[in-house]
């Protein structure tokens, strides 16, 4: 026993050192990209509610908060993130990468409960647990990526049928959404506005991996910006980008953080892997186990979900009933505005 110990730790050590300083680089930028994008989730939603007390609310379709500083830090702090997690891909392979976006759920989370005292209880815990440990899975059974040396072959892969046929569900489910189902359900139906970021995120990550890969090409000497499909990807980015923040704003001054967050991450990531099996035919590079394995990570992600969204309105994991509220509460409630219990418990 202590002789296998001492070869593990052995090994480990061995293994520590032979970190290459290109993957220490993308260890530290994936760390700070988490912690940036989870605690942007709560400065914005404190910025929400302050300009949202001031004017119309996000959620009721207002845009008072571009007038509001704190949103604007909220939005540079995620941006931050993103820039960082875009670079630690740059340095380091996507499976040491990826899973660590999983901890800005567990920071925002944190955070929320801390500093916006939006109580997350037991089962909701437990429901975060299942889905970073689904999406770990899934994650770590992924495949690695294909070599692209040209931004003309990014355009080949989107351009085929069955990638054009994943696109045109996307907006046509996109279109569905925000026309029929955002103006009856939106206000008290959560995985309305999160599913069209992340539908609409999952055709941006693709863009920006075509982006990305076009600019590594130009700084290495091979200039891709004269390529027309560079441009078009671009556009891409920057219309679906605008769409997800909008609606992320609108899911974040509605519904509880600690419960946006785990769901918005579950959905995005479940459907950006599925776009990048479609584009770049991943599980033609895989064995059956490899699929199957993905598929149990996929069926966590799903527990976990449905965990958190029956058990958001819970304290300690049993159900409230509601007390009776006030002429002004009634009102919010006639609006369509859902009324959380915690803060119906904190205000009496």
């Amino acid at each position: 026993m202590g002789d296998g110990g001492g070869e593990s730790a052995h090994s480990w050590a061995i293994s520590y050192k032979g970190m290459s300083s290109d993957n220490i680089k993308g260890l530290v930028l994936a760390l700070s990209s988490s912690v940036f994008i989870g605690a942007s989730f709560i400065v914005k939603k404190k910025g929400l509610k302050k300009a949202g007390a001031s004017g119309t609310r996000a959620g009721s379709g207002g845009y008072s908060y571009l007038y509001e500083p704190l949103w604007w830090a909220g939005m540079i702090t995620m941006i931050v993130g993103e820039v960082a997690n875009f670079a630690a891909y740059a340095f380091a392979p996507a499976i040491l990468v990826t899973p660590l976006g999983a901890l800005s759920i567990i920071i925002s989370a944190a955070l929320a409960h801390i500093i916006l005292r939006e109580k997350l209880n037991v089962f909701g815990i437990l429901g975060c647990v299942l889905c970073v440990v689904g999406s770990t899975t899934i994650v770590l059974h992924a495949p690695q990526e294909q070599q692209i040396e040209s931004v003309a072959e990014v355009w080949d892969l989107a351009t085929e049928p069955a990638f054009l046929f994943y696109t045109a569900l996307v907006i046509a489910g996109v279109l569905i959404l925000i026309f029929h189902f955002v103006p009856q359900y939106g206000q008290t139906h959560i995985m309305i506005y999160i599913g069209i970021c992340s539908l609409v995120g999952s055709l941006s990550v693709m863009s920006v991996k075509a982006l990305g890969i076009a600019l590594k090409l130009t700084f290495s000497g091979t200039n891709q910006l004269v390529y027309s499909q560079t441009w078009v990807f671009t556009m891409v980015v920057l219309a679906c980008v605008i769409t997800q923040l909008n609606y992320l704003n609108k899911a974040l001054d509605t519904f509880n953080t600690a419960i946006v967050s785990p769901i918005y991450y579950v959905m995005f990531t479940s459907f950006t892997i599925l776009a990048s099996v479609i584009m770049f035919k991943d599980w033609d590079r895989q064995n059956p186990t490899q699929i199957v394995t993905e598929m149990c990570g996929f069926i966590t992600i799903l527990s976990g979900t449905f965990l958190l969204h029956k058990t958001k309105d819970m304290v300690d994991g049993v159900p409230m009933r509601l007390p009776v509220y006030t002429t002004e509460m009634d009102d919010l409630e006639h609006e369509g505005i859902p009324l959380k219990c915690q803060d119906a418990l904190r205000s009496s």
